[in-house]
Parts: structure tokens; C-alpha cells; sequence
């Protein structure tokens, strides 16, 4: 069971200049955002950034004040049109799944699906989730993981344009969820669907989609595929926002970037004070050194996450696997593999 393929290079949505209002409170603010056929694309960003705002207007529930919206080539939102939700190829899964009580799973499932074909159409869509054998169950007599794979047969089962997924796993515990990402990733490659999700949490992001649209203030700061947005940042913001990093000042010349950690390659044209980031992965620990000081660790079995005093006084973040084991105290040396530098003009960035 997969999506009705949409037309070569047409995006499956295509959102430009959004803006919303409630009140005096703007909520979208030049939202622009565009969705590959066929791709995943996780809309993250801080509460009160107007991620969910824009999945709503996306999917017919909410109107912008201003802008446009396409899903598939067909113009949904304009000045002069207005497609309701109910016309718009669009399946969703809501925060709280919103699964009818009193309706089997099977009845759930095949709830907005035509009559002809609707049974071979629920029974494809419970097999690509694994619930083939609860179609007779209700929503009640389900785990909340097994509600979750309801919701999205239902949203799946009219073979949709788009599905869209409002904090998919914020209902569940952090075990389940953990699962619940993998499984739901497997079921929407399987189905070949686009899909837009929100959520607020950066590794949930980074782990399921294939792109990542970074939101604040009612705008997308930066849309990259997850290794790209954690590397290479569009701004200090982002680079704060997306995961640990320590940030330490220099200054750019000559094809070199002086901090007080050591110098580092600059981008040609790049010249003055820039800002340096270096994550956690980028900092190799190197027993028997005498560069930082062990202040304190954090260990997950998988890895440990290291923080140092360098000799200057400032702190450096280290993520290195199980071994060596190191502890409080010891002296070691470090080497900084990786940097991100930020220029005084916006977006200016180098990678070192």
C-alpha cells in the first residue's frame, strides 16, 4: 500500500509567505517551506515558534492572514482560493491519536476511505503497521503504541498526498518512543509517503527525518538533511538550539582563526571577530596529555560525556566512547578535530 505518485520534480508542498495572527500575537511571520515528494521533513523548533500553526494551515484546519499554500501542484491557500481540509489529500495524526471510542480499530481505519475497495484498502494498512490481527479490537483494549499505529493506518488508508503528525511521541515513555520512531520511520518509507512532523525534541529530529526545517519566531532559520544541520549550523542560534556545544571567541586573518584553544583553518574572505563552535564529538581525549583538567563525567554505557578545564580556564565538552574510562581530576591532553566558525555578517560560517 503506498501513495498516488505525485508528478516528477513537483514539490508535495510548497508553503510561501504565511502569516498568522491571533490577536496581536504573530505566530507566522514569512513562513516559507518546501517538501520533496516522497520525503520525511521534521519541523522543529522551541514551543511558541508556530510549528503546529503551520502543520493546521497545511491541512486546512486554521486560515493564514496572508501567503500561500500548494500540496501536489494544486494551489490549497491563495488570495483568491480555499480548499477545505477535506479536499486537500491530506491525512493527519494527531497529539492524542483522536481515535473514535466507540468505533472498531478496523471501522477507525476505514472511517474516511471511499466505499469501493475500502476493505482491501484497511486490511493493506493494517498489515503495514503489524496490527493485521486487532481489526475487531477498540481503541480502549489497545496500548498507546498500538493507538499510535491506528491513527496513522487511518491516516495512511486513503492513500493521502501528505500525511502530517502532530509530536507524535509525546504520549508515550521514553523506552517506547524510542521504538515507536524506528517503527513509524519503517511504515512511511514503506508507504512512500511525505511526511511532515513537529516536534520539540532535537534528537527525535535529527534520528527520523530526512530533512530538518529549524523554526523560531514563526520563521524556518535553516532546512537541511540532519548530519548537514548539526555540522554546519546557519547561525550561533541553531547551533545552540540543535545539541551540546561550547562556543569560544577568535579572531579571523590571514586564512587562519586564532582562539585561546589554538589556531584553525578560516574560509578564504573570512576576517575579524568570529564566534568558534565545537561540539562534543569534535574533541578527542588523549591520555598521558597535559592540556585540560577532568571536571566531571557522564557515563551512558554507549559513550561518556566529558566536561574539561582547560589550561586557560575555560570548558570544553568531550563525547568519546566507554573506553578509556577517565575520572575527575586527571590530567589529559585534548585535540580539537572539527570547528564551526560564525562571522560578524549573518550566516557567515566556516567549518575548520
Amino acid at each position: 500500500m503506498t501513495a498516488e505518485p505525485i508528478p516528477a520534480k513537483t514539490p508535495a508542498i510548497r508553503c510561501t509567505g504565511l502569516t498568522k495572527r491571533f490577536g496581536e500575537t504573530v505566530v507566522l511571520d514569512g513562513f516559507d517551506l518546501t517538501v520533496p515528494a516522497g520525503s520525511i521533513l521534521g519541523l522543529l523548533g522551541p514551543s511558541g515558534s508556530g510549528k503546529t500553526t503551520a502543520l493546521r494551515i497545511i491541512a486546512g484546519f486554521e486560515k493564514p492572514d496572508a501567503g500561500t499554500v500548494e500540496i501536489a501542484g494544486r494551489t490549497m491557500v491563495s488570495r483568491t482560493a480555499w480548499v477545505p481540509p477535506e479536499r486537500r489529500r491530506v491525512g493527519m495524526v494527531f497529539q492524542d491519536y483522536a481515535l473514535f471510542p466507540h468505533l472498531s480499530v478496523a471501522t477507525n481505519i476505514g472511517y474516511g476511505v471511499p466505499g469501493p475497495g475500502r476493505d482491501a484498502r484497511v486490511a493493506a494498512a493494517l498489515h503495514l503497521v503489524g496490527l493485521h490481527g486487532a481489526a475487531a479490537r477498540y481503541p480502549h483494549e489497545l496500548s498507546g503504541g498500538e493507538q499510535q499505529r491506528v491513527a496513522l493506518a487511518r491516516a495512511l488508508a486513503p492513500q493521502p498526498d501528505v500525511v502530517l503528525l502532530d509530536e507524535p511521541f509525546s504520549n508515550l515513555d521514553a523506552p517506547r518512543r524510542d521504538r515507536m520512531r524506528r517503527d513509524v520511520r519503517t511504515i512511511l518509507t514503506e508507504a512512500r509517503a511525505t511526511t511532515v512532523f513537529v516536534t520539540h525534541d532535537q534528537e527525535e529530529a535529527l534520528a527520523m527525518s530526512d530533512a530538518v526545517a529549524v523554526m523560531r519566531h514563526g520563521r524556518v532559520l535553516q532546512v537541511d538533511e540532519p548530519s548537514t544541520l548539526y555540522r554546519r549550523p546557519a547561525d550561533c542560534w541553531v547551533a545552540r538550539f540543535l545539541g551540546e556545544a561550547e562556543f569560544v571567541a577568535g579572531t579571523a586573518r590571514h586564512g587562519s582563526i586564532d582562539t585561546p584553544l589554538g589556531s584553525f583553518p578560516a574560509a578564504e574572505g573570512l576576517a575579524g571577530p568570529v564566534e568558534v563552535m565545537i561540539r562534543p564529538e569534535s574533541v578527542e581525549i588523549l591520555p598521558g596529555g597535559d592540556d585540560a583538567t577532568v571536571t566531571d563525567r557522564e557515563y551512558y554505557g554507549h559513550d561518556q560525556l566529558v566536561t574539561l578545564r582547560m589550561n586557560d580556564g575555560s570548558r570544553l565538552l568531550s563525547r568519546i566512547g566507554p573506553y578509556p574510562p577517565v575520572a575527575p581530576g586527571e590530567r589529559v591532553g585534548v585535540l580539537i578535530r572539527e570547528i564551526v566558525a560564525f562571522g560578524a555578517a549573518p550566516g557567515h560560517q566556516h567549518g575548520g
